[in-house]
């Protein structure tokens, strides 16, 4: 089995600067808000894999069908030997790349980027174990740090899956995309998933599902809050929210205290009140039509050359080539 190389540009003491700052900033703004990266630890990421596999969430099975379909396209188009994940969690769709790679005889690197080190660690010695050929190298940090260290060589194509880009919202989504332009030279590619706009009621479900999971992973973030600040958040009192927003065409997630509430953080020292009613901000993810998506990746410096989409035309991937 090929040796794993893991690249750590976010240490323990970083992630609680970062928990520290978001909760005192996010917490004591107007709205209150709190970044959905920290829904993420381990218990978040099982519930997250779990959504996956729900009926109502039709995202990842679609963006499947679409790689499935389109994954030699997509490696014969680039001529890509590098492929590179941001976000990997477990890597289950990159897998199509990987072996439309390997059947193309242009298998050479594989670079996963997360902010999860133990995650991206799993993710790497499983595919280490399935693909004996490509060097390994993963990059623990967040999109600004860990793509300035990306490695040099061959032919890369970044991959940002799974309607990702949708959690940020359009100034950060430039931003973003600028950044991969920036790490990237003329000719390379990306390979960006987007949820498409569609049926009100039926995005609804797929971030309010009937089994609860969806609202069980929204609170999570409270229990990271009880456990790393020694915050006492009621956290299962709380209301989760999705609701659709037709001028901005996104879901908006939150949670809602039923009654006013004092709560504690005393890693912080502080104590925040909430009203009855009261929402705190969790996530947003905006849905895209192709126009949009085009317009965003031009601004940003990329040429769009190609648009996939599912059979339902619930789900697109797009290819663009850095100008």
């Amino acid at each position: 089995m090929n040796a794993v190389e893991l690249i750590n540009h976010r240490s323990e003491a970083d992630v609680a600067r970062e928990l520290r700052a978001d909760a005192r900033d996010g917490l004591t703004a107007e709205p209150k808000r709190l970044p959905p990266k920290w829904f993420y630890d381990a218990h978040g990421s099982e519930l997250f894999e779990r959504i996956t596999e729900l009926p109502e969430y039709y995202q990842t099975r679609a963006e499947y069908e679409i790689l499935e379909t389109h994954a030699l396209d997509i490696v014969e188009r680039t001529g890509l030997d590098t492929l590179v994940e941001l976000g990997s969690g477990s890597s289950y769709k990159t897998r199509l790349l990987l072996d439309a790679m390997r059947k193309n005889e242009t298998l050479r690197r594989f670079v996963p980027l997360d902010v999860s080190a133990a995650a991206l660690r799993g993710a790497l010695e499983a595919i280490a174990a399935d693909y004996p050929e490509p060097a390994l190298y993963g990059i623990v940090g967040d999109f600004d740090t860990a793509l300035a260290a990306l490695p040099e060589e061959g032919t890369r194509l970044v991959a940002l899956l799974g309607g990702t880009i949708g959690n940020m919202r359009h100034h950060q989504r430039v931003r973003f995309l600028r950044t991969v332009r920036e790490a990237l030279s003329t000719g390379e590619w990306l390979l960006l998933g987007t949820d498409l706009v569609k049926d009100p009621a039926r995005l609804r479900r797929a971030y309010d599902d009937s089994a609860g999971i969806t609202a069980e992973f929204n609170r999570n973030v409270l229990r990271v809050l009880n456990r790393e600040l020694d915050a006492d958040f009621p956290v299962n009192e709380f209301e989760h929210l999705a609701d659709w927003n037709e001028e901005r065409e996104r879901i908006e997630i939150g949670l809602r205290a039923p009654r006013p509430m004092r709560v504690r953080l005393a890693e912080l020292d502080s104590t925040i009140e909430l009203a009855a009613g009261e929402v705190i901000e969790t996530e947003i993810s905006a849905k895209f039509r192709r126009e949009r998506v085009d317009s965003e990746l031009a601004e940003a410096g990329f040429e769009p050359v190609e648009w996939w989409t599912d059979r339902a035309g619930d789900f697109a991937v797009s290819l663009a080539r850095v100008r």
